[in-house]
């Protein structure tokens, strides 16, 4: 099966209309648009559809399905007949682990004539991640020692949120979305639900599962997403998107995508644990998957993505200096990104200070987006210059992340009905926050606004308002001579750590519920 990704119309467009109703003094701010709206807007023109249909149809191809957006067609066809298609591909069996999946060991080519119609074509190349390599965003490291342990109750504490803070809209919903074969069991969800949810009313079960779920044992990270995103977005409706099979490990989150671009009625926030350093990722697939972004965002859905679990992280380049790794999404100017912190005091709820764990950096790949230059980042710069790592590891001009954090350590979660503590990483801040801005969209949708979409614009113009300012701490980087295994430090104000900070609920829900 490949994906092929046809090139779009009006991104230009499509980018300024995701400015327009994501800036609050705008006056189109909110007015999102809907899926057919999308699609007439990028649909690929009657000359590229043309010129793709005739030049798979000359193969024999036949047996492909197109979405919504008419932007992706994903086609089966034989190794064989890949292969002349794709001259230079060469497909084999690659197998591991009981599983075997067909890839291509050579680079692929495509005819002059479609390669100005297409951005590329997924499927070839990526086989699936060897176990706990899957998802760099979650390191879930498992320690042991004395601790409070994060619960839903923490939570509502730390972030002021009251027990009468549930949804109750019947027109609101949130979503995780998983990849590589994580799945969680209904039988945990109650059980966490019947253990931490005492306090506050909420759901015990998902209300809609798109994908087919496998069996198998419950992963921890989809158990700690579902069970964190519904604990603190409670009562609020929650959708589980499962990507199984094989094929999203070619390109992690394109199935993904692709069932957005096909669904008309959407969640409005998602949570996303998952990621992939920049480098390993081709920059037409990076900036694809970016204009995705950008029409979930214009549909008013909020896209939240963790920052990782590798601080600045490290490129070794042997003989050459090292550089910090940004991760991608996490890098993308239209997600929110949500950092890692911890309590200063394990064993009380007090104030937060860096997980070192935050992922955080400047993109290689993206420039800075207008919303953060003048109001976050140069301010930083100024702040910290003496004790910024060296010019040469970062690329200080790149999109800089993440936007805000939340406690990212020591999280319990009921995985095969066992209560399991010591589960870590900015896995688990993501969906804490989303389940606040589900809360928002809630109470906004009562006073019949628009739910918050894509929320940086917004989120930057507050200048910190509403958020616990997070001013200890740094995370680790490349553990060289000239940087010994420290990143980027937090500071007052924004920061590449811990973004703007923490969520302060009741005063986050008043600043985001005018207009």
């Amino acid at each position: 099966e490949l994906t092929f990704a046809l090139k779009q119309q009006n991104i230009h467009m499509l980018e300024e209309t995701l400015r327009l109703v994501s800036d609050p003094d705008s006056s189109r701010y909110g007015k999102h648009l809907s899926l057919d709206e999308v699609a007439s807007l990028v649909r690929p023109s009657q000359l590229t559809q043309k010129v793709v249909h005739h030049w798979l149809q000359s193969h024999g191809i036949t047996n492909c399905q197109t979405v919504h957006t008419q932007d992706f067609l994903q086609c089966t066809m034989t190794a064989k007949v890949a292969e002349t298609l794709l001259p230079g591909s060469r497909f084999h069996r690659y197998i591991r682990d009981g599983q075997s999946v067909l890839r291509s060991s050579g680079p692929y080519s495509v005819h002059d004539d479609v390669h100005q119609h297409l951005d590329f074509v997924g499927g070839l190349h990526r086989l699936p991640p060897k176990g706990k390599d899957l998802s760099k965003a979650s390191s879930e490291r498992l320690k042991t020692g004395v601790h409070l342990g994060v619960t839903p109750t923490i939570l509502r504490s730390r972030y002021n949120l009251s027990t009468t803070d549930v949804g109750t809209a019947q027109n609101n919903s949130q979503a995780v979305a998983q990849f590589l074969e994580q799945y969680y069991h209904p039988a945990d969800l109650a059980e966490f639900m019947s253990l931490y949810g005492g306090g506050f009313k909420h759901r015990s079960a998902v209300d809609r599962v798109v994908g087919k779920q496998g069996g198998g044992k419950a992963g921890i990270e989809a158990s700690l997403d579902i069970e964190y995103i519904m604990s603190t977005g409670a009562n609020v409706s929650t959708w589980f998107f499962t990507n199984p099979g094989r094929h999203e490990s070619q390109e992690p989150f394109l199935q993904w995508m692709v069932l957005l671009s096909n669904m008309s009625d959407l969640p409005w926030v998602h949570t996303i644990s998952y990621g992939d350093d920049e480098d390993s990722l081709s920059v037409a697939y990076m900036m694809r998957i970016n204009t995705e972004f950008m029409k979930a965002g214009v549909r008013g859905i909020s896209l939240l993505f963790a920052s990782g679990d590798s601080g600045a992280g490290c490129k070794h380049t042997g003989s050459k200096q090292n550089t910090f790794r940004p991760s991608f999404p996490a890098s993308s100017p239209y997600v929110t990104t949500v950092g890692g912190t911890s309590f200063k005091n394990p064993f009380k709820v007090t104030y937060e200070v860096t997980d070192y764990i935050s992922g955080g950096g400047f993109s290689n790949v993206f420039t800075m987006p207008d919303y953060q230059v003048t109001v976050a980042v140069n301010g930083y710069m100024k702040t910290v210059a003496a004790s910024l790592p060296p010019q040469s590891y970062y690329n200080a001009s790149g999109r800089a992340y993440p936007d805000m954090a939340a406690l990212s350590d020591n999280y319990w979660v009921v995985i095969n009905r066992v209560p399991t503590p010591w589960v870590s990483g900015t896995s688990a801040s993501t969906p804490v926050v989303g389940g606040m801005l589900s809360l928002i969209n809630d109470q906004r949708l009562l006073k019949g606004l628009s739910p918050l979409g894509f929320l940086n614009p917004r989120l930057y113009k507050l200048k910190g308002q509403a958020l616990f300012d997070v001013t200890e701490g740094c995370h680790l980087a490349c553990l060289d001579e000239q940087v010994q295994g420290k990143g980027f430090c937090a500071a007052p104000s924004w920061d590449p750590v811990t973004g703007w900070g923490t969520p302060d609920y009741p005063a986050l829900l008043s600043a985001l519920l005018d207009n």
